[in-house]
């Protein structure tokens, strides 16, 4: 079934860079599990270790948060992997390069929620951040990350909301398995999904 997928659309073998981005707190981490468990190599160095906010690891290449200073060179090891880039710095991804970008989206209340707990637990002052502003400047933040993907022929994009994937699983990891050329198990893609871990909930 996935070759016919490929015959019938045309995937190309080309080696691309698959992007899983999103705001901080937003599920890419998820994302990330369920694309290694489907069969995808992932670029990551494992110096930020799992802790109580992520479980299950944070999927993290440090080099990445220097895209924006020019350190791009590793992109060339990215190619037919999967890595993630926060939403900020996906305008700093070298033009000589494919992409496929999987950006996650989440009820912003608890992307918010989310980041607050994370600022307790670090010992950091959580009553800093304007809850309402902050959720404004993220909103224009995402619109514009938009406006700059659409006007890129080097990248294609799909978003995937959090709360939709953990609700139904199935339909989002045979989505997001077509959107890489059907060559993903969607199967182990599914088995990765806790509802467990579906902590600050919108009320």
């Amino acid at each position: 079934m996935k070759a016919l997928f490929k015959k019938l659309f045309g995937a190309s073998d080309k080696l691309v860079i698959t992007v899983v981005s999103g705001l901080p707190r937003s599920g890419t981490s998820l994302m990330m599990k369920m694309l290694e468990a489907g069969g995808l190599p992932v670029m990551q160095d494992g110096i930020r270790e799992a802790d109580r906010d992520n479980p299950k690891g944070y999927y993290e290449f440090e080099r990445v948060k220097q895209m924006d200073k020019g350190d791009t060179a590793w992109m060339v090891e990215a190619q037919g992997k999967v890595v993630k880039i926060i939403s900020a710095l996906l305008k700093h991804m070298p033009p000589e390069y494919e992409y496929r970008v999987i950006f996650m989206r989440r009820h912003m209340k608890e992307v918010l929620a989310s980041q607050r707990k994370m600022l307790v637990h670090r010992g950091e002052d959580a009553e800093k951040m304007d809850d309402e502003k902050m959720g404004e400047l993220f909103e224009k933040h995402m619109a514009q990350v938009f406006a700059w993907l659409g006007q890129q022929p080097n990248v294609r994009y799909i978003q995937v909301h959090y709360n939709d994937l953990l609700a139904d699983p199935v339909a989002y990891a045979r989505q997001v398995d077509e959107f890489l050329d059907g060559r993903l198990d969607e199967q182990k893609m599914i088995e990765m999904v806790d509802p467990k871990l579906y902590r600050n909930r919108k009320e």
